[in-house]
């Protein structure tokens, strides 16, 4: 088993490791289907895992379970205001819907904890989750920020690297402070250049 490093949460970067942590979350775990849509939410939206966790049900379905367009929140770390798009997310939100009532879920928390329904999943229960994920398929790097790494990631990745565009994504003001947060270390930035014909 690989030994656990809480500090170096990493984006998942392979497509093939982001397919086994998917299939983990949904398949290895009493609320898998609540536990996937987590990750499936903050990897999409680029939400800090506490904004996630906070969401309530109304400000993504309406009380007859019509999924939203968007969502409108405030991000608790920065007090900016916040604009979800829902559409990516469309078919894995509807799932979690029918999930939710076919489990007789009532709860006014989108995600709430299996313990206490009243109550939201806590930052500290989900950690737990992504660290047995990455245990359970031998990786060390899995914590709660995998999700919004991974999401900024695959964005940069897939814009052709539009750095400036993950940064507004993030709200990130700092260019450098996105690279970190992307993990676009010595070696990766090595990988890169070697692809680079510099003529």
């Amino acid at each position: 088993m690989a030994k656990r490093q809480n500090h170096n949460v990493q984006p998942i970067k392979d497509s093939n490791v982001l397919r086994q942590v998917q299939d983990t979350l949904l398949n290895n775990f009493k609320a898998g289907r609540r536990n996937y849509t987590i990750f499936q939410l903050g990897k999409a939206t680029l939400l800090r895992v506490s904004d996630v966790l906070s969401l309530e049900y109304a400000d993504l379905f309406t009380p007859e379970g019509v999924l939203k367009d968007r969502a409108y929140i405030t991000d608790q770390k920065t007090g900016k205001p916040n604009t979800l798009y829902l559409k990516p997310l469309e078919s894995d939100l509807m799932l979690y819907h029918e999930w939710r009532v076919d489990n007789h879920i009532d709860s006014p928390w989108l995600f709430p904890s299996t313990t206490t329904p009243n109550q939201h999943i806590t930052r500290k229960q989900y950690y737990k989750i992504m660290t047995k994920t990455g245990d359970l398929i031998g990786i060390n790097y899995l914590g709660t920020h995998t999700m919004r790494k991974t999401g900024a990631y695959r964005v940069y990745d897939q814009t052709n690297y539009n750095i400036g565009f993950v940064m507004n994504l993030l709200n990130h003001s700092d260019q450098k402070a996105t690279l970190a947060y992307l993990g676009l270390d010595t070696v990766t930035k090595e990988a890169m250049l070697d692809t680079i014909n510099f003529g």
